[in-house]
């Protein structure tokens, strides 16, 4: 992967991306995804910000030797706070982290957000507290994908503030629109993490130490949740 070829996964994230965009990239690593789609002319402009000294350097020096320095501007900050008043951002897209740390970076950043962007989510896991944070905030999901890379499952979440919205417990568990879509991609996922939680169930059934109750029964109403999706036709 570099700054012409992205990952399938950065791929499915810019696809996302609308057309003409000014582009927040959170946690951008090495800004491969924003400069990509400046040199494919898919966006107007774009901040690369991260957190880290190491890749905003690399970032910087990637946007720097391509002559991009005018299009996009990379910045070492915390989150959102790398996103200024006059930056004019319409879409925002948050990387390869946890789904509770990108929560955690919306909702701490939210004075930075005028409620009119796009926001691109790909959390690593996670995703049910991230959707569950959406719906409290008045964002809709627009778009959801599931894709398989490396031997991971990786989930694109795509939303909008809309106003009220109200999802089901299993909605922000599974996703709404992936419940309806039922892809390929997103069963086969299911299948294999209803395996790994039966055997986590057996597991405890057999541990000799005292398992929390909660836990147990946290874990086998999504084991009965993940069984009866399977099961739908």
């Amino acid at each position: 992967m570099n700054e012409q070829t992205l990952s399938m996964r950065l791929e499915r994230v810019a696809a996302q991306v609308p057309a003409g965009a000014r582009l927040a990239d959170i946690g951008s690593d090495h800004g491969y995804l924003p400069v990509a789609l400046m040199r494919r002319g898919a966006i107007s402009a774009a901040v690369a910000g991260e957190v880290a000294l190491t890749p905003f350097r690399s970032a910087e020096r990637t946007v720097r030797e391509l002559g991009l320095e005018a299009q996009i501007s990379v910045r070492l900050a915390n989150g959102l706070a790398a996103i200024e008043p006059g930056d004019g951002i319409t879409a925002i897209s948050f990387c390869g982290m946890g789904g509770e740390t990108i929560r955690d970076i919306l909702d701490s950043g939210k004075a930075h957000l005028s409620g009119q962007e796009r926001l691109i989510l790909q959390p690593n896991g996670g995703e049910q507290p991230l959707r569950q944070w959406l719906m409290d905030h008045g964002y809709r999901i627009l778009c959801e994908e599931v894709l398989r890379e490396n031997r991971f499952d990786y989930e694109i979440i795509v939303a909008e503030r809309s106003g009220p919205v109200q999802y089901s417990a299993k909605e922000l568990y599974f996703g709404p629109l992936q419940m309806q879509a039922r892809s390929p991609a997103f069963l086969v996922k299911w299948q294999r993490r209803l395996r790994l939680k039966q055997r986590t169930l057996a597991h405890f059934a057999r541990a000799r130490q005292a398992v929390p109750e909660g836990k147990a029964q946290d874990l086998a109403r999504q084991v009965q949740w993940i069984t009866e999706l399977l099961a739908t036709q």
